[in-house]
């Protein structure tokens, strides 16, 4: 089978790599990848099912690509992910655009699967294949995304994660390791899983630290980045290796989703508001300049208009440089959907505003800081004015960028150079290239 194929890939970084699987199978095969879809004779759109909203754009990218079998050049399409991984019995039987179904760690069923659809049938593998490690990676060549678990077991009440992926799973270090070396020279190691702190505590022992303190031997590996570290296992032996390992960048995403111990109870969330405001503390104190990300769940069922408040009081008196914003989702299935005193729509939009428009003025004074100061940036390419990158503070396409100009020489991406920043907006920085 030598067909042209390509890819889009809704949802998270998680996901992203589990796509990067499926293409290091097509480039096994010698088979061409397109960035047009209008090329493409085979179609795979690696679908998200977190939220409600985010399953309703899955199915309508698929509609969408449909067409493309009378406008394109498209023969088969392939629908992947966690929305056949969790849906695939309702789906398969109604989403007839799809000619194949495949769930989350399915890769090596792609081409079996293909060519029983190119004999004619249509083709649920979910749940049948395995996942290679062989990726194809789909991001800049300069920074890359490591997977070192699936599954979560947090329970949280409102999270379908646990139903789609199953419970924690820690890959095997070795085969991490040799993953990391085997993309190449990397400027920027991202570390992802739903819950990257818990490391290892499926197999007995947290290894979270001793992970990061091996991929940084690596010597293709020049900086690497945490996200996704649950507040409550953030232990010593991490806050040691991010401030003494000159290879980890000093920033944290730590998920929070509430600071009011009764909604956070209610979340089935570990810890309170008195220990996020300890830890939060601690890691400025312990870390200097270290950069904190989190995100926050507004509306959750029964929230007041007081907690509302209060957790805009937390963000006021906490400064996170980043954050994140999401309107709680009721998702059957879940403890939380069943709870009463569901909170109206229009008011968890304007909570989430709410939100948004104070972290922006904790933002833009975080960012006014650092006019007249000299960052090292890493370059991630160019646009039509300048070049666009990231400090240390600014995780890919989740925060903001650093803008800059380079009068005497051209930057290559990936490169890390020196800019100093004349302007600030919101959530980016502009400056120029100091030699």
């Amino acid at each position: 089978m030598q067909k042209t194929f390509g890819m889009i890939s809704l949802g998270c970084d998680k996901n992203r790599v589990d796509g990067e699987r499926l293409l290091g199978e097509i480039e096994k095969r010698g088979c061409p990848v397109t960035q047009d879809p209008y090329e493409a004779q085979i179609l795979i759109v690696n679908t998200c099912a977190f939220l409600n909203e985010a399953r309703k754009e899955s199915i309508e990218r698929i509609l969408e690509c449909n067409r493309y079998r009378s406008e394109g050049k498209l023969e088969k399409i392939v629908v992947t992910g966690c929305l056949p991984q969790k849906y695939v019995s309702e789906l398969f039987p109604e989403l007839t655009e799809g000619d194949v179904f495949l769930g989350v760690s399915d890769a090596s069923e792609l081409f079996p699967a293909l060519e029983r659809a190119y004999a004619g049938e249509r083709v649920n593998a979910v749940g049948k294949g395995t996942s290679p490690a062989e990726r194809l990676v789909s991001t800049p060549a300069h920074y890359k995304y490591l997977k070192i678990a699936d599954g979560c077991f947090n329970h949280c009440t409102y999270c379908l994660i646990p139903m789609i992926r199953g419970k924690y799973v820690s890959y095997p270090m070795e085969e991490l390791l040799a993953e990391a070396k085997a993309l190449g020279d990397t400027q920027e190691l991202i570390l992802v899983a739903q819950d990257t702190t818990r490391y290892g505590e499926d197999r007995g022992k947290n290894e979270f630290a001793a992970l990061i303190r091996k991929l940084s031997e690596l010597d293709n590996i020049c900086h690497i980045r945490l996200l996704y570290c649950y507040p409550e296992a953030i232990t010593d032996e991490l806050i040691e290796e991010i401030k003494t390992n000159p290879k980890v960048l000093k920033y944290l995403d730590i998920p929070m989703q509430h600071c009011e111990d009764r909604i956070l109870k209610l979340m089935g969330r570990r810890g309170k508001r008195g220990e996020l405001v300890s830890l939060i503390r601690k890691l400025r104190r312990e870390i200097p300049g270290i950069a904190i990300r989190t995100t926050f769940i507004a509306g959750f069922p029964t929230e007041t208009e007081e907690e509302h408040r209060a957790m805009l009081s937390f963000l006021r008196e906490m400064k996170f440089e980043n954050c994140g914003f999401f309107a709680y989702s009721r998702e059957p299935g879940t403890p939380a959907y069943k709870l009463k005193g569901q909170v109206h729509p229009s008011t968890r939009k304007r909570w989430v505003r709410e939100l948004y428009e104070a972290q922006a003025e904790v933002s833009a004074a975080k960012t006014a800081a650092w006019v007249g100061k000299t960052l090292p940036v890493l370059a991630d390419g160019y646009d039509k004015i300048g070049y666009v990158g990231r400090a240390y503070f600014q995780a890919p396409e989740i925060d903001g960028n650093v803008s800059f100009v380079s009068p005497k020489r051209k930057v290559a991406p990936g490169e890390i150079v020196s800019v100093k920043i004349y302007s600030a907006e919101t959530y980016d920085l502009n400056g120029i290239v100091e030699e």
